[in-house]
């Protein structure tokens, strides 16, 4: 098949977390099952990268941007004329479809709150071309500019989620945000995300050196972007509780991860508020092996989000063998629980519990990190991408059933 998928942003951009990630791990594995694979996205300063990054990154200009091609995916890149936060404006949209959407068979666009999406399902209901919609956890408006994200849904986003052959939802969780907003539960589908584990794990200790952290510390590990929605706040009080228990043990709490909206300095100046600004740090955003290294020091990785479609960031973790803590609103919870991670409620009490429960009880801590080998078995991404496969199968052919029909009257 011919496969277009359409995302606000795309590898290499790596630093807008998790959809990037989603995306390339869906259509590289689609590409290697033979399937005609390309993705639709903006470019965020391709050009600066390749020069700053010289060697790693190839790129062609084409008609409409940037091209690239890698692992069997070609990626176009177009040009951002305008942008606000993690939305851009990108006029080539059109141009591209009216040029190169009739050559594809199944269409997906990833994510809301963005201008892509809409152009291109505009253009796809224009030439009565199937496509399916994946809101990747963004269907209901939690933190941020509340009243701009309910006037999208107004304009286009009603429209958007109507026209769609088929609306992705990655947990349970996430069906009954849906249903609750109108989404009919026959075109909803669920479609779990995966892990991508690591091939070669880095050495132990490395990113403790790294940040001058000592083996003795218990380290606590928050990575991911330090917003609102995913409560770094709540973490940072829990481990405050923690501290006054743990006496005589050295704790750290990293939060590894870019800043949005000045949470950061929130963040440092709760930190001294709490009489432990010395025993947390930050690191910025961090990639590849580096995160891996995160990973693998950490004595417990925390996820403590207050709305989680499902928790990419918590599945690497545990696939690095790291013992997790997540809340009872992330979509992974159901897949970890007593397993490899404990699953609390949104509380900063019952999370501190949770820390000291696997930093102090070792079997329990034991016990789930052997756990995660287990899990990791049941998280890798060839089911969800089988999963598409057959689903874009579907959809083709029932739009196919269609056109065939109105031809017949």
């Amino acid at each position: 098949m011919r496969i277009l998928n359409v995302t606000e942003t795309y590898a290499p951009f790596l630093e807008f977390g998790g959809p990037p990630v989603k995306v390339r791990a869906l259509s590289e594995g689609l590409g290697r099952r033979g399937h005609q694979v390309t993705v639709l996205t903006a470019d965020w300063g391709l050009e600066k990268k390749m020069q700053t990054e010289e060697g790693k990154i190839a790129a062609e200009r084409s008609p409409f941007g940037w091209r690239r091609e890698k692992n069997g995916v070609q990626a176009i890149y177009l040009p951002t004329w305008m942008r606000y936060r993690t939305v851009s404006w990108n006029p080539a949209v059109k141009r591209y479809c009216r040029a190169r959407l009739q050559n594809f068979d199944a269409v997906h666009i990833f994510g809301l709150y963005d201008l892509l999406g809409p152009a291109v399902a505009a253009a796809c209901r224009a030439r009565k071309l199937a496509y399916v919609i994946e809101p990747i956890g963004m269907f209901v408006p939690i933190v941020r500019s509340l009243w701009l994200k309910r006037m999208y849904h107004l304009i286009c986003g009603r429209r958007l989620l109507q026209g769609a052959s088929a609306v992705i939802a990655t947990s349970e969780q996430e069906i009954e945000e849906l249903l609750t907003g109108g989404v009919p539960r026959a075109k909803i589908v669920l479609r779990r995300n995966g892990v991508e584990a690591h091939e070669s794990w880095p050495e132990r200790g490395s990113f403790r050196r790294a940040q001058g952290i000592s083996n003795d510390e218990k380290l606590v590990l928050f990575l991911g972007r330090l917003s609102a929605k995913k409560s770094p706040e709540l973490l940072l009080r829990a481990f405050a509780e923690l501290s006054g228990q743990f006496t005589g043990k050295p704790l750290r709490l990293v939060f590894a991860g870019p800043d949005e909206g000045g949470v950061k300095t929130q963040l440092e100046q709760l930190a001294s508020q709490l009489g432990v600004r010395t025993r947390v740090q930050f690191t910025g955003p961090i990639f590849g092996e580096a995160k891996w290294a995160a990973y693998r020091d950490a004595d417990v990785f925390v996820l403590p989000s207050q709305n989680e479609n499902f928790g990419n960031t918590a599945a690497e973790a545990i696939a690095a063998g790291t013992p997790v803590i997540v809340t009872e609103q992330c979509g992974i919870a159901p897949l970890l629980a007593n397993a490899a991670g404990l699953v609390v409620p949104h509380d900063a009490k019952a999370l501190s519990e949770a820390i000291a429960q696997v930093l102090g009880e070792a079997e329990v801590h034991a016990r789930l990190a052997a756990g995660c080998a287990k899990v990791t078995l049941q998280l890798g991404w060839g089911e969800p991408v089988r999963d598409m496969e057959a689903l874009y199968a579907r959809v083709a052919a029932r739009q196919a059933e269609k056109q065939d029909s109105r031809r017949l009257v």
